[in-house]
């Protein structure tokens, strides 16, 4: 039987480059949320929904209003990780992801991350497009 807990989990596999590291071979703090951003947009394009469509067709883009990282534990070069992400909330115009990035199954840093959608020319707060704001709302986690 599935795990209920992770019904609306997104998991993105990456691996520890050299280049993500610093000179200990350890990944630099900042490269987590490289990997926090990516595993974002590959949930989007899993469920249709491509950031340059939203550029050209919608003239919206997702903006980082609020980010909290955790720092737990490091990971290190050549480390196979997972970022799961969990949609947490959604509004009208903003949102809230939860992320952890893991190897195995120790969560190595936690993000929560609000997002807020924006009118690429304006720069002001716009409305989620209706089927961004749909898909995501499949995706919440109810608590």
């Amino acid at each position: 039987m599935p795990d209920a807990s992770n019904a609306h989990v997104h998991v993105m596999p990456l691996r520890v480059y050299y280049e993500d590291t610093d000179a200990g071979g350890i990944v630099y703090y900042a490269n987590y949320l490289k990997f926090a951003e990516r595993a974002r947009t590959e949930l989007l394009r899993a469920n249709g929904i491509e950031h340059a469509e939203l550029l050209t067709t919608d003239k919206v883009a997702f903006a980082v209003r609020e980010c909290h990282a955790d720092y737990i534990k490091p990971a290190r070069l050549d480390d196979l990780l997972d970022v799961r992400t969990r949609v947490t909330e959604v509004g009208g115009a903003a949102l809230r992801m939860h992320q952890d990035i893991c190897r195995d199954d120790a969560v190595l840093v936690a993000v929560h991350v609000r997002l807020a959608c924006m009118d690429v020319t304006s720069g002001a707060p716009k409305r989620l497009p209706a089927v961004v704001r749909d898909c995501l709302r499949n995706m919440q986690i109810v608590t």
